[in-house]
């Protein structure tokens, strides 16, 4: 339990930022398993899905809610999938 004033300020914060973040990185989760579902589908959209998975990666990434490494790997390895197919 948080003693002072701005502890306890800290403590919604943290709980908003939270929620937020986590709600962002479903979002992400939900995206690439999209990608992977249009590609194993061999849906002729399946581009224009990645095209919409990147830009809410890159996205997350510019917010600081996914490091940008991680943020460059789930691309990297979508792209190569989507190529492989």
């Amino acid at each position: 339990m948080a003693n002072s004033k701005s502890a306890e300020k800290r403590a919604r914060q943290n709980t908003k930022k939270y929620e937020l973040k986590h709600a962002q990185r479903s979002m992400v989760r939900t995206a690439v398993k999209s990608v992977v579902k249009a590609i194993e589908s061999s849906d002729k959209e399946s581009g224009e899905v990645f095209k919409n998975a990147q830009s809410k990666i890159d996205s997350l990434a510019d917010k600081g809610a996914i490091h940008k490494n991680k943020a460059s790997r789930l691309k990297s390895r979508l792209n190569a999938r989507l190529k492989s197919s």
